[in-house]
């Protein structure tokens, strides 16, 4: 098949790629001319891993392409993808200008040929329908000319290429048999394994992506007020955790306490649901406490530092770890910008690290701040370290050195790394997440125990 993807942010390139690595010829348009560019020329725009040989390889065979011309690709293909952005407003309601300025712009190359418009972006509820009122519009037909079908995505940054190419579920919005026959037929090839390809009507299918995230957001949020509630009585949420985690109703993911969830799907995402319920007159009171967890959360972080610390102006604070979560670049809504803008509003100063989200974090933070590209540098003459993401390379880290270069051995770790214990045992005064504070052992035993 002949597919064209209309924006090649996150979720566009990777479905683009995915596609043409099962054979089909896919064409990407986007308005960036430098990012076009840099396709183009082999480079990739977003770090993934397991995207870029994929990529690479789709290229050499000439079956994925990049313009800047919509004229020249929308004609020749059979399905079009809007995969835009969809930024929340002030008002929590996911901004759909880009995805229907470009419905307006595709219209009249409807007119020779029957195509699929597929919604791939997080839309809310009735996108589907402004979709099609938009084009009918513009004088041609559903079911004739073309017809509108929501597609949601569900990829997890970090193991995207994986979550797509083999899929627990496809969703498919269409009132139209045939196109959803269409859509089924392209999905064939990622569920040879079994797993489910659900056809269902536009407007339950646009809200099983909020329906979901909003449900995991809730797990994370009801596991960090756990986790304060165990700081308050005593105990350890770790264990609560493995507790809860082996109940087959539970499930054990997205029970790890923390400093909350970001990225460019959960906020938004919540917000938008909850902006959805308004709109209907439905007090949504579930969504609305998970978002007043999540913004609390980080917080708490911080009166952790504030209440051991004191007044932090002129303190030096090293960070690891600036993307929402390891393995992605992404820093959309990571709590780790909200905490350091906030150190440095108090009159601290910052050196960050983070292996592949600092350039991304450089240009989103409204502070200025030290970084470098090795983890122990950003250390020296630190008053302490905080941790803000669980990439792996952090898991092991020489102690000695983190011993020698901060001013005192004081961890402040919003992912729980670490086991308390054995970290008191090696002389550090650790503060983690739902779990007690340890002071360092004797100075002289901890260098017995390192």
């Amino acid at each position: 098949m002949k597919l064209t993807f209309v924006g090649t942010g996150y979720v566009g390139l990777v479905t683009a790629t995915a596609f043409a690595e099962m054979g089909n010829e896919v064409f990407c348009v986007d308005v960036d001319k430098s990012k076009v560019d840099r396709l183009k020329s082999g480079k990739l725009t977003i770090y993934e891993p397991g995207l870029e040989e994929i990529f690479l390889r789709n290229l050499r065979e000439n079956r994925l392409h990049f313009t800047t011309d919509i004229q020249e690709v929308v004609p020749k293909s059979s399905m079009i993808f809007l995969t835009l952005p969809t930024p929340p407003m002030e008002d929590g309601s996911a901004d759909l200008s880009y995805v229907m300025a470009v419905v307006k712009q595709i219209a009249p190359m409807l007119k020779d040929s029957y195509k699929l418009v597929i919604t791939k972006s997080t839309v809310p509820v009735g996108t589907s329908d402004k979709v099609r009122a938009a084009l009918e519009a513009h004088g041609l037909k559903a079911g004739k000319n073309f017809d509108v079908v929501s597609n949601p995505e569900f990829l997890r940054e970090g193991s995207a290429v994986q979550d797509f190419m083999k899929p627990e579920r496809v969703v498919i919005g269409t009132s139209n048999p045939a196109a959803g026959e269409l859509m089924r037929n392209l999905y064939e090839p990622f569920v040879r394994n079994g797993n489910p390809i659900l056809v269902m009507d536009e407007h339950s299918s646009e809200l099983v992506k909020y329906a979901s995230n909003g449900f995991l957001a809730m797990k994370i949020s009801f596991m960090n007020q756990i986790a304060n509630l165990c700081e308050i009585v005593g105990a350890d949420v770790e264990r609560v955790r493995q507790g809860m985690g082996k109940d087959s109703r539970i499930g054990s993911q997205f029970l790890y306490a923390g400093l909350g969830y970001g990225g460019s799907c959960f906020p938004k995402d919540v917000q938008a649901l909850a902006r959805t319920s308004r709109e209907h007159d439905y007090d949504f009171s579930i969504i609305n406490a998970v978002m007043n967890a999540n913004e609390n959360q980080r917080k708490h972080m911080l009166d952790k530092i504030l209440s051991r610390m004191g007044n932090v102006a002129g303190k030096h604070f090293a960070v690891w770890g600036l993307a929402f979560k390891p393995n992605t670049d992404d820093v959309r809504e990571a709590p780790a910008l909200w905490l350091i803008e906030e150190l440095v509003g108090r009159g601290a100063t910052v050196a960050a690290y983070d292996p592949e989200g600092l350039e991304n974090a450089l240009r989103s933070l409204k502070v200025d701040i030290q970084w470098s590209h090795e983890p122990y540098e950003v250390l020296q003459g630190a008053d302490c370290l905080l941790i803000c993401t669980e990439w792996n390379e952090f898991r092991n880290p020489d102690w000695d050195l983190l011993r020698n270069y901060l001013k005192e051995p004081l961890i402040f770790d919003g992912r729980n790394l670490f086991d308390p214990q054995k970290i008191a045992q090696m002389g550090f005064e650790y503060y983690s997440v739902g779990r007690p504070h340890v002071a360092a052992v004797h100075e002289e035993l901890a260098g017995i125990l390192s």
